[in-house]
C-alpha cells in the first residue's frame, strides 16, 4: 500500500514539473515575444483571430504554399459534405505554378485570400520589402482570380507592429486563428479532429493546411465536420464572419496567442 501510495505520488509530482516547466517556457516566450502582443493595442491596426458572436457559425481556412496532392482531395471533401464556404490563404508563387488549382477553388465558390508571396517571417524585413511582398502578392493574385484579395495571412503567422502597419495601409486585414489543427504535424487524424471539435467556438476562426505537408487534413476533415455540425455549427468565409455586426472592437484576442505559447510548450 505505502508503495503503491509512493508511486502514485512520484507520478503526481513529475506531472507538476511537466506543466510548470511547461508554464515557465511559454512564459519565457510570452516575455521575449511581449513586442507581438502590445501590437493589438486599441486604435491601431489588428490582427483577427476570431469575432464576438452567440451565432454558432464558425470559418474554416486553409493555407497553401507548396505541392498538388492535398489540395484536390481537401475540395472534393467540402463538396462531398456540402460546405459551401470555406476561405483559402494562397502564396503568390505556389499560385502562379498552379493557375489550375487556383481556379478549382474559385470555380467552387470559395473565399481566396492571400499568403503573401516570399514565404518568410515578415517581422524581419524592412518596411519597403514588406510593401514589396504584399503588393507582388496582391498583383499576382488578382490577375489569377480577376478579384482583389482583402484578406492576408501572414507566413507562418507571423508579424509585428510594423507588418500590422503596412498591411493596413494596403488595404489588407490580417487574418490569425483561434484555433489551430496542427495538421502540418501529422500527429494522427484523431488527434487533429479532436484539437479542433474540443477548442473551437462561436465566431471561431480555425487554421488547416492544404500544402503537402499535411498528409492527414482530408481524412480528418470529413469528421470535423460532421462533428462541428452535430453541435450545431455553421460554416461560412471570414468575410462573413467579419460582417458580423458585434464584431468591429472584439476582433482582438491577445489570450489566444498566449494560449498558442502553453499548447505549443506543453505539446499539445
Amino acid at each position: 500500500m505505502n508503495n503503491f501510495f509512493y508511486v502514485l505520488n512520484g507520478k503526481k509530482i513529475k506531472r507538476f514539473f511537466f506543466v510548470f516547466a511547461a508554464a515557465l517556457f511559454a512564459a519565457g516566450v510570452i516575455y521575449v515575444e511581449s513586442d507581438n502582443i502590445t501590437v493589438f493595442s486599441e486604435g491601431s491596426p489588428s490582427a483577427v483571430y476570431s469575432v464576438s458572436t452567440d451565432k454558432k457559425i464558425i470559418a474554416l481556412t486553409f493555407d497553401i504554399s507548396w505541392g498538388d496532392k492535398r489540395t484536390e482531395p481537401i475540395l472534393k471533401v467540402l463538396k462531398d459534405k456540402g460546405v459551401q464556404n470555406a476561405t483559402f490563404f494562397l502564396s503568390s508563387p505556389w499560385s502562379k505554378t498552379h493557375p489550375e488549382i487556383v481556379k478549382a477553388i474559385q470555380t467552387a465558390g470559395y473565399e481566396i485570400g492571400s499568403h503573401g508571396h516570399k514565404h518568410t517571417n515578415y517581422s524581419g524585413l524592412k518596411e519597403e520589402e514588406i510593401k514589396e511582398q504584399i503588393k507582388t502578392a496582391h498583383s499576382i493574385l488578382t490577375d489569377l482570380t480577376g478579384k482583389e484579395p482583402k484578406l492576408l495571412r501572414l507566413p507562418n503567422g507571423d508579424f509585428d507592429k510594423k507588418v500590422l502597419k503596412v498591411a493596413d495601409e494596403l488595404g489588407y486585414k490580417v487574418i490569425q486563428w483561434d484555433t489551430d489543427s496542427q495538421d502540418w504535424m501529422n500527429k494522427g487524424v484523431d488527434t487533429i479532429v479532436n484539437r479542433v471539435v474540443t477548442k473551437s467556438h462561436p465566431g471561431d476562426i480555425v487554421l488547416l493546411h492544404a500544402s503537402d505537408s499535411s498528409k492527414q487534413t482530408h481524412e480528418a476533415l470529413p469528421l470535423i465536420i460532421d462533428e462541428l455540425r452535430k453541435k450545431g455549427y455553421e460554416f461560412v468565409t471570414v468575410s462573413e464572419l467579419l460582417n458580423q455586426s458585434n464584431a468591429k472592437g472584439s476582433e482582438v484576442r491577445d489570450q489566444a496567442w498566449v494560449d498558442q505559447q502553453f499548447d505549443t510548450a506543453a505539446g499539445l
